[in-house]
């Protein structure tokens, strides 16, 4: 099972097990677990749910590992034959995620289910008519 979710504006393939980076989400703690609702996608091999905006009653659960920064990015400016030159670098701070658990709630798939079976019944209730006719 895998979800697409969406985290501080950005969008993560996740599955149960993994291990994600993120930017850096300043109000949690390590160890912490923290719940993602904004899932845009989630399949389960067989089934696939894609929401209009968000998959209703999809959640995300993950615990927050630690907090970190990446490797250095250098950036180095010049101008030729000038002897103008600038070097500045970067780390982008980042918080690491261990996905614990996605869920779909089940009357979503009540729902569905309800669905499909009064389109059924619908279509046997047309199929009447036509045959009394």
């Amino acid at each position: 099972m895998y979800a697409i979710v969406e985290i501080s504006g950005k969008q993560y393939k996740v599955q149960e097990g993994d291990i994600v980076f993120v930017d850096r989400l300043e109000e949690l703690e390590e160890g912490k677990s923290v719940t993602f609702d904004k899932v845009l996608f989630v399949s389960d091999g067989q089934k696939v749910s894609i929401g209009e905006d968000t998959v209703k009653g999809a959640k995300v659960k993950a615990t927050v590992i630690g907090h970190g920064k990446s490797k250095k990015v250098l950036v180095f400016k010049y101008k030729a034959k000038k002897n103008e030159r600038k070097m500045k670098g970067h780390r982008q701070p980042y918080t690491k995620l261990q996905i614990e658990k996605i869920t779909v709630t089940a009357s979503r798939a009540k729902k569905a289910e309800t669905e499909e079976a009064e389109k059924t019944v619908k279509a046997t209730k047309k199929a009447e008519k036509v045959e009394k006719a």
